[in-house]
């Protein structure tokens, strides 16, 4: 350190030195830091990236900031901010990078528009190439998004690398979960799965829309509903290009494998730009008629076509995509061949080619590590989720219960799972809440506090979300039941055979529905957070699973033998065991 400093979190003066620096304005704050325009002694600006003063003292957050400086120094290239310095042991550590002088793409979109389609290929272009440089590094960002990536002369720069991982240190995949903006956190981080290259590109396709658009890509409002229009693949494509807005549609599919590459987007915007057809960078491969579930969800106003063609995405990217199909509606055949004008270019539907046993690579096994106190994380901590198991066995043993439930006593099992998807949702709104907060703060003290004093808050919001939800279920239970009984009766006459059918059948439909309808993406979280606590090892796991099945045995089983049927206990007697 040079001179005597006490360095707040605001701006500061132009005689506040830290090491060699001097420090000049502030330009911006994150989890782990505040970072400042600084001068070097010779003149030369740079960005300096302070360590809060509440996390300072925590030697994780050293090892984190340490970290990040290994991470950025292993990559070379333009349009990634390299690293020039860094103090990570002194008083006040800090990490010193190249200056870019330019503004954040949201500031740019802001200011001037949503982007024209040669700036959007421009920084299509230049952001998959600094992507491609940090991978080849080893190295996931794993929060890109607009607020992360400046625009420098036109050409995009990516920033910030404070939540980076490195692929090959284990103890990264094994502890944290690392909560990035909701609307540019790819599906599959969400539901549980660990970080992957795969998380960036999504990233970058959700930073494309909201280039193209100037507006979130994901929609607004609460983090709960933002999320689960991710999950469901549901971007906000209203004004985007119709034969671009197919392309960043399956760009942003929840499943991995359904996205097309990041050298077919590039090219289709490369052409777009020129005023070209994008088919033409496509291989065609005539003779099939599927058109893909998630492009006819993509966009609904794609016209009736007499065939189709498919269009195979070459593999790309390391080979660590399936090849892929895209699907595009073709006129009527002529009957004749006869010269006839360009076809219009048709949106683009894609769907994954069928492939025999696709090769996956697979990082090298991990490297030991030495232990450092209270184990280093990434920036932002864990809640439970990325990198654990679900929890499947044991949560579908749960549910066969809440079916024989549903067969014995039905108001008292519904009235259970309403009051259950309540606290999952409690639990997930809570834990996720949690880490957004550390994100954008960095841990604090005060931390289990604020989630203590919420927790009300979220237990009402969660209540009234679940009744919201559980409506369709129902409905749609409600009619199962009826439909399943009527069969039943009509072939075995009525009793309590068809009143039991008929209860276990609505049960499936409507559980089935509040699992994976609409709203489920918070209660397959929270069930899963709350599965985990309650079997934190697999063993555990079994036995539960083997415990709640054979206490939904013994339900079934005492209930046929004493053949008592359905009661609406407590608000009534037994179900007739006849169908009106």
């Amino acid at each position: 350190m040079t001179g005597t400093v006490t360095l707040g979190e605001g701006d500061v003066g132009a005689s506040v030195r830290l090491g060699p620096y001097r420090l000049l304005q502030r330009l911006g704050s994150g989890g782990m830091g505040v970072v400042h325009l600084a001068v070097d002694r010779r003149g030369r600006a740079v960005a300096v990236k302070v360590l809060r003063e509440h996390v300072a003292a925590d030697p994780d957050a050293r090892a984190r900031l340490a970290r990040e400086v290994a991470t950025q120094r292993r990559i070379d290239d333009r349009r990634v901010a390299a690293v020039l310095d860094a103090d990570t042991r002194g008083p006040r550590p800090y990490v010193v990078t190249r200056f870019v002088d330019g503004a954040s793409l949201d500031e740019v979109v802001r200011d001037g528009g949503p982007l024209g389609p040669a700036a959007l290929h421009r920084l299509a272009s230049g952001l998959a190439g600094a992507l491609h440089a940090i991978h080849a590094a080893g190295v996931t960002h794993r929060d890109v998004k607009p607020g992360n990536i400046l625009v420098e002369d036109g050409e995009p720069v990516l920033i910030d690398f404070g939540i980076a991982h490195l692929v090959d240190d284990h103890r990264l995949t094994m502890t944290g979960l690392v909560m990035g903006t909701p609307g540019y956190l790819a599906p599959e981080i969400v539901e549980g799965a660990e970080v992957s290259d795969a998380t960036d590109w999504w990233g970058w396709a959700a930073s494309l829309l909201f280039a193209a658009t100037g507006r979130p890509p994901f929609g607004t409002g609460p983090m709960d509903a933002v999320l689960t229009r991710v999950c469901q693949g549901r971007p906000d494509l209203e004004g985007v290009d119709p034969a671009l807005a197919p392309l960043l549609a399956a760009a942003l599919s929840p499943t991995a494998a359904d996205r097309p590459t990041d050298t077919e987007v590039v090219d289709a915007l490369e052409r777009l730009s020129r005023g070209e057809p994008v088919a033409p960078a496509l291989r065609v491969v005539p003779e099939t008629s599927t058109l893909a579930p998630a492009a006819t969800r993509a966009i609904d106003e794609v016209p009736a076509a007499s065939g189709t063609s498919v269009i195979t995405v070459p593999e790309t990217r390391a080979q660590q995509q399936a090849p892929r199909t895209a699907v595009m509606p073709l006129r009527a055949a002529e009957p004749a061949p006869q010269p006839a004008p360009a076809p219009v270019p048709a949106p683009m539907m894609w769907e994954p080619a069928p492939q025999p046993v696709p090769v996956v690579w697979q990082p090298p096994p991990p490297v030991p590590q030495p232990h450092q106190p209270g184990g280093a994380t990434v920036w932002a901590p864990q809640d439970a989720r990325t990198g654990r198991p679900n929890r499947s066995g044991l949560l579908a043993s749960v549910l066969a219960l809440v079916v024989v439930g549903a067969c014995v006593l039905p108001v008292v099992t519904l009235a259970a799972a309403l009051v259950a998807g309540s606290l999952a949702r409690t639990v997930d709104r809570t834990t996720t809440g949690l880490a957004l907060r550390r994100h954008r703060y960095g841990a604090r003290g005060s931390d289990v506090a604020v989630a203590f004093a919420a927790s009300p808050w979220n237990l009402l919001i969660s209540t009234l979300a679940t009744a919201f939800w559980a409506v369709i279920p129902l409905v749609l239970g409600v009619g199962a039941a009826l439909l399943a009984g009527a069969v039943v009766v009509a072939g075995i006459g009525r009793g309590g055979v068809a009143t039991a059918v008929a209860a276990a059948a609505g049960s499936v439909v409507a559980l089935l529905a509040a699992w994976w309808g609409p709203g489920g993406g918070a209660l397959r979280r929270g069930s899963r957070s709350v599965a985990r606590v309650v079997a934190p090892t697999a063993w555990v796991s079994v036995i539960l699973s083997v415990l709640v099945l054979g206490a939904a045995a013994v339900l079934g089983l005492s209930d046929a033998v004493e053949q008592l049927g359905p009661s609406l206990w407590p608000v009534g007697g037994p179900v007739e065991r006849v169908l009106p």
